[in-house]
């Protein structure tokens, strides 16, 4: 990585994940060591629990706290009406986050801001870039309307990091693949802080549980799967994906942790025998970067990823299971029984974009920037 140091000079460039859930967080993890790598001075803007977990990857870095709105969903099979008391606050946030940012970024001297599915994190003063797999968006109601919504937001940024392998179907099939991508869209690959991160101290375990997402469906998943580990023969692990409340606790032969840093992770799901997660797209990011299959539980009424249960139940990249007819011990068996695969990696689309981005910058800058 040599190669690339200094190519941003110094650059303050903000990036600020969304906060449902951790996902959005833990895959900026990669794209913030690439910045720093090239020279970059990157800040940290987020809320709850995507804040804590940056903060402990980066304990050294500027962070500001960017507030978001906090999704919940309902104990149902179906997020329809939870969705749609819900969305005229997420349309206020969208209006809410531009204030917030437009008033932090009057002091912060920013050069550039890298919002992950933030759409009102931008500035037209400055390069603006967009990171999503949601291209094309699978939504509980007025699916048509809400897409072409979408799209226009997109076309409001400089450019569209789109994380997901090119050929279709990729790992988001139809959220990320089809006509009417906008112009200023690229794939980067699939980025995953899992590839760059050196195998921590192994945790010794038959079935490794990672889970993360709004409540009340994340601890409804934590006691399922507390309850059906066990009952089953092992060592197990349940992390629960909540870096704000530590905890290091024995629930007889199951270990439960609030949170894991990326390379012990990454040591958990090499070399656990069952890897058990949500459906959510950076998980399967992380696992296409270790070359690890997993049982995957769709959240449910979550359209996205039921979608993605469904893509991969055809594809046969992972295992699927309802959360209503979790069955640990079947799953096990079959991951006994499948193939090995071969990590999944984005480095070159990464890289070719993280170019762009600082062509860009020397494009926008003062010619006093230019010549330092």
């Amino acid at each position: 990585m040599t190669t690339f140091a200094a190519m941003f000079k110094g650059a303050r460039i903000l990036v600020a994940p969304l906060d449902w859930g951790l996902g959005h967080a833990a895959r900026c993890v990669p794209l913030i060591d690439a910045l720093i790598a090239r020279g970059a001075l990157p800040i940290i803007a987020a809320d709850r629990g995507p804040l804590a977990l940056l903060r402990q990857e980066f304990p050294r870095l500027e962070t500001v706290r960017l507030p978001g709105v906090e999704v919940r969903y309902s104990k149902g099979n179906n997020q329809l009406w939870s969705m749609a008391r819900q969305f005229p606050a997420l349309v206020r946030s969208v209006r809410a986050e531009q204030a917030a940012f437009d008033r932090l970024r009057q002091h912060m001297r920013l050069d550039a801001v890298i919002s992950d599915q933030r759409f009102g994190v931008r500035a037209a003063e400055i390069p603006s870039v967009l990171i999503t797999h949601q291209v094309f968006p699978f939504t509980p109601f007025a699916q048509r309307a809400l897409r072409k919504l979408n799209i226009r937001n997109i076309a409001r940024f400089d450019r569209c990091w789109i994380m997901d392998e090119p050929e279709a179907p990729g790992l988001a099939g139809e959220l990320s693949h089809g006509d009417g991508l906008p112009s200023n869209a690229r794939y980067i690959g699939p980025v995953s802080r899992m590839a760059g991160a050196k195998p921590g101290a192994q945790v010794p375990c038959t079935i490794a549980a990672i889970i993360s997402g709004p409540e009340p469906q994340r601890t409804m998943l934590e006691q399922r799967l507390l309850d059906a580990m066990q009952v089953m023969p092992g060592e197990h692990l349940l992390v629960l994906g909540q870096p704000q409340q530590p905890r290091d606790e024995r629930r007889g032969n199951v270990r439960v942790r609030s949170h894991m840093n990326a390379s012990e992770l990454t040591g958990v799901m090499q070399s656990a025998g069952l890897v058990v997660s949500r459906s959510g797209y950076t998980t399967l990011m992380d696992l296409a970067a270790v070359g690890r299959s997993a049982l995957i539980i769709p959240t449910p009424g979550q359209a996205e990823q039921e979608y993605l249960g469904r893509l991969h139940a055809r594809t046969g990249r992972f295992i699927v299971q309802r959360q209503d007819d979790l069955d640990l011990k079947s799953a096990l068996q079959r991951m006994r029984d499948a193939d090995a695969r071969a990590p999944v990696r984005g480095e070159r689309l990464l890289n070719e974009a993280l170019n762009d981005l600082a062509s860009l910058l020397i494009r926008r800058s003062p010619p006093t920037l230019r010549r330092a």
